[in-house]
């Protein structure tokens, strides 16, 4: 990955294994609420900013049940599991960083979560000292799937998007960082790519430890 100036890291389903605690706390809200299965709203704000989860949720919701509640409920659930225990970290995670440490690559995380928060999650996971510098969604106008925080990020590094790695899990995230003429990785957590997504052209691994033995070189010049 010497290639690469600078690497650009999602954190939510990539860094930590957030996604699925989410998942339970927002299950648990339906149940509350006598909500039936709504695993689909729930994936289709997969990857954005709280924001622009709440407008889905009450564009889909309203009329049935009090959306500022249930909102109101499952975050609670979800900011009550994470205050008081760290989440766990996926599989690889800390060996990619320590590697991008040991060769000098400037870190950042381009995250939806807020700034606070996520600094909180990333010390409480034991790897907040891996990073150069945290942008969070508070810091951006647009939320994913637009470009305006992988470009934060690349400003923040004093990088040409074009000269940076992105890493993501979910299509939104993919999205923004393609849009941002990043070099992008998907590491799929709760959501595979589909069809439309793969014609963006990105790389799709297993695990983000098969980064440290894959030929990026030869994926950025085939005929060589």
């Amino acid at each position: 990955m010497k290639i690469f100036k600078a690497a650009i890291f999602d954190m939510d389903g990539l860094l930590l294994d957030s996604e699925l605690l989410a998942l339970k706390a927002f299950e648990a809200g339906c149940v509350q609420f006598g909500l039936g299965d709504q695993t689909d709203l729930f994936m289709r704000f997969v990857g954005t900013n709280a924001e622009k989860g709440n407008a889905e949720m009450k564009q889909a919701l309203d009329g049935i049940i009090d959306v500022d509640e249930f909102i109101k409920t499952w975050r609670g659930i979800y900011a009550d599991w994470i205050q008081h225990n760290p989440v766990p970290l996926k599989v690889g995670v800390k060996d990619v960083l320590t590697h991008l440490n040991s060769i000098n690559t400037p870190i950042a995380v381009a995250t939806s979560t807020r700034t606070e928060p996520a600094e909180k999650k990333l010390k409480m996971a034991g790897i907040f000292d891996h990073f150069d510098f945290i942008v969070g969604g508070d810091q951006v106008s647009h939320s994913k799937p637009n470009p305006d925080i992988f470009l934060k990020a690349a400003e923040i590094l004093a990088c040409d998007p074009s000269s940076c790695i992105a890493f993501e899990d979910s299509p939104n995230g993919v999205r923004s960082a393609v849009a941002a003429g990043m070099t992008v990785v998907q590491i799929p957590d709760m959501i595979e790519p589909d069809e439309t997504l793969l014609e963006l052209g990105h790389i799709v691994l297993d695990e983000i430890s098969d980064v440290l033995t894959f030929d990026f070189q030869k994926h950025l010049n085939p005929a060589t």
